[in-house]
């Protein structure tokens, strides 16, 4: 590696975090309890552990401090600490957080959350994303008698249960006849997915999916889904995850303007709190309920999915983002950003290999090879240049706690980074710049 490229940016010096990593390694399968965090997803050796964090910043055990981009795994929206969220979050712990029977917190969380999601009628909270949507997969299936699910085929997670972790390279545990009764649609694909529908007959309890990604919807999409649901008869499921805020305070659903039956919530509901959603249509949620005559749905049943101070840290989150329109400045934050990268991207000639997709308030980055195919290797690069000027970001995604002078920044690290990919593009091998193995994909078969 070239010596100026050394002088340019210098790499944190992590001689702590290395340590607390094989602590971690020692005692925590995978080094961490979220795959997307662990140790592989970082250059070899520059894994930091976090100390703490405040707004767009957090810092590491060994005192370096980053620009954090997709906080909390995109769930911290609002910042690290946010005032609003803490201070609701300390007046619920005073006063105690789980009891024997419900909190009025918890109607007044419902309260506030259907009046934000207004296409739903009834909801019920959780602590993780996976039992939302495992519990919505359930539910559908009761109400139609049906058993299989079909999934929206290359989005990326729905759940850590085997009927979704079945389909994945990381299958290992799960039985075959569970994975069997799970089928997969294109997105974007009407034809093709009626087709599905067609050759499982009856058989199809629900379409689970993203409403939204890192491209919009083509038109007319999501209506047509909407009308193939109803044609055929099975339950259909938005996962509003991701989408859910940053595309409107009511989700894609309230962008778009179609209505699924079910729907889940999480990450930015909480701004790093535990606290998931699902939402739905009252006649099918009302079979996890008590007041009807049909046979009883198991659908949420959760000792801690009511805690007092995540509810209420989800409705300080909830009136944040109506009080101050948070989705707008998202969009904006991106927007000032992607243009940055693709500017800086393109001045040093990587503008066809740094690619910056998604919606402006969930930009993620592809980084592509001399053969403008998918690169981990290049991605180490990239990532290694990004600690170097102190940007933490395994993507772009923002938060509002950014500043115009944090953007900025990001795209000045940016533009030393694409010099360094320029270089190595031009040897044809990113290798002298790696300095260790690449990253590795979350899913993957072997470890």
């Amino acid at each position: 590696m070239d010596t100026e490229d050394n002088a340019a940016t210098e790499e944190p010096h992590l001689p702590l975090s290395r340590t607390a990593n094989e602590r971690l390694h020692a005692l925590i399968p995978g080094g961490a309890h979220t795959y997307a965090k662990g140790d592989d997803q970082y250059p070899e050796n520059l894994a930091p552990v976090i100390s703490h964090g405040r707004g767009a910043h957090v810092w590491d055990i060994d005192g370096n401090r980053y620009l954090e981009y997709g906080s909390g795994l995109r769930s911290v929206s609002l910042g690290h600490a946010h005032p609003r969220v803490t201070e609701a979050v300390r007046r619920e712990l005073d006063r105690g957080s789980n009891f024997v029977r419900p909190s009025i917190v918890e109607v007044e969380a419902a309260e506030r959350f259907l009046a934000t999601v207004p296409t739903a009628e009834m909801v019920k909270f959780a602590k993780n994303g996976s039992d939302a949507t495992t519990a919505a997969v359930r539910l559908a299936r009761a109400a139609t008698g049906r058993p299989r699910v079909a999934i929206c085929a290359g989005h990326p997670f729905f759940s850590v249960d085997d009927w979704f972790i079945g389909t994945t390279p990381m299958s290992a545990g799960v039985p075959a006849a569970t994975t069997d009764l799970t089928v997969a649609f294109p997105y974007g694909d009407l034809t093709a997915t009626e087709e599905l529908l067609n050759r499982y007959a009856d058989e199809v309890a629900c379409l689970i999916l993203e409403p939204a990604t890192h491209t919009e919807p083509p038109p007319g999409y999501l209506a047509g889904l909407r009308a193939l649901a109803d044609r055929h008869g099975c339950v259909l499921i938005f996962d509003e995850m991701i989408t859910g805020f940053r595309w409107s305070e009511a989700g894609a659903q309230g962008l778009y303007g179609v209505v699924p039956d079910l729907s889940t919530f999480g990450k930015a509901l909480g701004n790093g709190f535990a606290v998931s959603a699902l939402a739905g249509r009252r006649d099918l949620m009302e079979r996890g309920g008590l007041r009807h005559s049909g046979e009883r749905v198991f659908l949420l049943s959760t000792t801690h999915g009511a805690e007092t101070h995540s509810l209420a840290a989800a409705m300080a989150v909830q009136t944040t983002y109506a009080e101050e329109a948070i989705t707008a400045q998202l969009h904006a934050l991106g927007e000032r950003l992607a243009a940055g990268v693709r500017e800086a991207a393109a001045a040093m000639g990587v503008g066809d290999h740094l690619v910056v997709r998604g919606r402006a308030s969930n930009l993620v980055f592809a980084t592509l090879d001399e053969n403008r195919q998918p690169s981990q290797r290049y991605r180490t690069l990239f990532l290694r240049r990004l600690l170097a000027g102190g940007v933490l970001a395994p993507s772009f995604v923002v938060s509002s706690a950014l500043g115009d002078a944090d953007i900025d920044h990001t795209i000045d690290v940016v533009a030393q980074a694409c010099a360094v990919y320029r270089k190595a593009l031009d040897a044809a091998d990113p290798t002298p710049w790696l300095a260790g193995r690449p990253v590795k994909p979350v899913f993957r078969r072997m470890a």
